[in-house]
């Protein structure tokens, strides 16, 4: 089947950008070879638009391209909506914001015997130790061009858009190599898990999961 990225002249630069990874994949990737793609390839709201999919409950992970090399998605946020703390498992990590902006934490992991420190949450690992989670560095990223990186020695950290633009953000996410499952950390109940990454949409199409899943919470409020 046809990617949407091949057919229209408008959308052009999202098939710039695949077809910038694509030739990566016969080198050694590094972080410095994607950011310069990325900077280079600057990808427009009105160029994701056939990707860009909103829910009122949590944001959105849409793939726009995968291969065992990558994964490229577009991630859309209300305001208010974040990701829990995660890991990316280790693996690179590239984020541009293509609209509004975003809040990017970065966190380590730390032994449990500084748990009245101030500034630390106390999380528990599911059937392991107590962690305690430090702030490193909370950071503004704006629709500017600029890029975030997250790398294998600093792969832990949270998105959340905190911006009262009633159009939301856009942010763009490149990832080596793709990313399928996550320890997610749960400052509410004290545990840690691997969890499933999850798409609402693929290819532009929102997929029947999210579907069943809107149309369930939908039965329930009414």
């Amino acid at each position: 089947m046809m990617q949407i990225y091949d057919v229209h002249p408008l959308w052009s630069r999202v098939g710039d950008l695949v077809a910038g990874l694509k030739a990566l994949e016969n080198e050694p990737i590094t972080t410095a070879k994607v950011s310069d793609l990325l900077t280079q390839t600057r990808v427009s709201v009105k160029a994701l638009s056939p990707y860009l999919w909103w829910n009122f409950e949590r944001y959105t992970r849409n793939l726009i391209y995968r291969d065992h090399h990558f994964e490229v998605m577009a991630l859309c946020w209300l305001p208010g909506q974040h990701t829990p703390i995660h890991s990316h498992n280790g693996q690179l990590g590239w984020m541009t914001v293509v609209q509004g902006e975003l809040v990017s934490r970065n966190y380590r992991f730390m032994r449990a015997k500084a748990a009245a420190t101030p500034g630390f949450a106390k999380v528990r690992p599911e059937g392991g130790r107590p962690v305690e989670v430090e702030l490193l560095e909370s950071t503004t990223r704006q629709a500017d061009g600029s890029v975030t990186i997250v790398d294998r020695q600093q792969t832990t950290h949270q998105i959340e858009n905190l911006e009262a633009s009633r159009y939301g953000s856009v942010s763009l996410h490149v990832y080596s190599k793709p990313i399928d499952s996550a320890v997610v950390f749960d400052d509410v109940n004290r545990r840690c898990a691997r969890r499933p990454m999850e798409y609402y949409s693929r290819n532009g199409s929102v997929l029947p999961k999210a579907i069943a899943r809107e149309q369930r919470l939908a039965g329930a409020v009414a």
